[in-house]
């Protein structure tokens, strides 16, 4: 098997192929949104207020006449800082957890393990509110609890994964060849759990985009200034009777993301997986991370 066989598997599974196409279309409107939007997401135009889906505001407007399809394109760029910034955090917690909890003494180890335990009873948003506590509402407020979150769910899942590979053969004998443990660790074990931090970190994006949205309704996550779904549903919300269809595009961009990122990590993990063969996994059902 080449080395990036597990991307055409990955491609061949509906799952796996519809979560790229949301990822790299979230990724492509984020990117674009930063030269050109249809209208100044910011600008208020009141003679043009709850103007319906029709030309030139192809989704509407809100209640201060802004135009929704470009608020939706630049609060993408929001979305994208959270969920890459909330993987990258989760990474380096997991390495260094996952590392501690597997490589050292017995004790380490141990006590590695209950502060693991420890952390995972927080949920994410509880995490997040006390830390916003302490130094108010942000989007680094949701980008480090999420990371924080699930960077204890990355260390438990991969610990066992680095202690199972510690004992192979290929190891041992880069130990033997006077490979430190942090040559062994960046070489050897840390390449062969690659699948399992990819998967995990694709959930924890998913998890990011949720949070970043449910946050910044309850006033926790990015500020008014700033272009988020989550701060576009809740300006909307007050309006549903009377606007129903302007909710509902902010509400679908959250819902398609999520989604495609949850899938996306599903198809990874079935990918990924040497136990699955392509027709097995082709028919395997996926499972929705919450």
């Amino acid at each position: 098997m080449t080395r990036f066989a597990w991307l055409r598997r990955l491609w061949a599974l509906s799952t796996g192929r519809f979560g790229l196409l949301v990822a790299a279309g979230i990724a492509v409107v984020a990117i674009a949104a930063r030269f050109w939007t249809p209208f100044n997401p910011q600008r208020v135009d009141i003679a043009g207020r709850w103007a319906p889906p029709g030309w030139p505001h192809l989704l509407g407007t809100d209640g201060s006449g802004r135009d929704i399809l470009s608020l939706l394109m630049a609060g993408a760029g929001t979305t994208l800082r959270v969920a890459v910034g909330a993987a990258v955090v989760a990474t380096v917690i997991g390495i260094i957890l996952a590392s501690l909890g597997a490589l050292t003494a017995r004790w380490i180890r141990e006590s590695v393990a209950v502060v693991v335990d420890i952390l995972i009873a927080f949920p994410v948003l509880i995490i997040a509110m006390m830390i916003s506590a302490v130094w108010g509402g942000s989007l680094w407020v949701v980008i480090i609890s999420v990371g924080i979150g699930f960077g204890v769910n990355v260390a438990r899942v991969t610990r066992p994964e680095l202690r199972r590979v510690l004992h192979s053969d290929f190891v041992l004998a880069g130990r033997a060849s006077g490979l430190t443990p942090f040559q062994n660790l960046w070489r050897h074990l840390l390449p062969n759990v690659a699948p399992v931090f990819i998967v995990q970190l694709s959930w924890a994006m998913a998890v990011a985009v949720l949070a970043e949205a449910g946050l910044s309704y309850l006033g926790f996550g990015a500020p008014v200034t700033e272009p988020s779904w989550g701060l576009l549903l809740k300006d909307l919300q007050a309006y549903i009777t009377v606007y129903p269809l302007t909710v509902v595009w902010p509400g679908l961009a959250i819902t398609l993301t999520v989604l495609g990122l949850n899938l996306l990590g599903d198809g990874l993990r079935e990918a990924t997986d040497p136990t699955l063969s392509p027709r097995r996994a082709a028919h395997h059902v996926p499972e929705v991370v919450a």
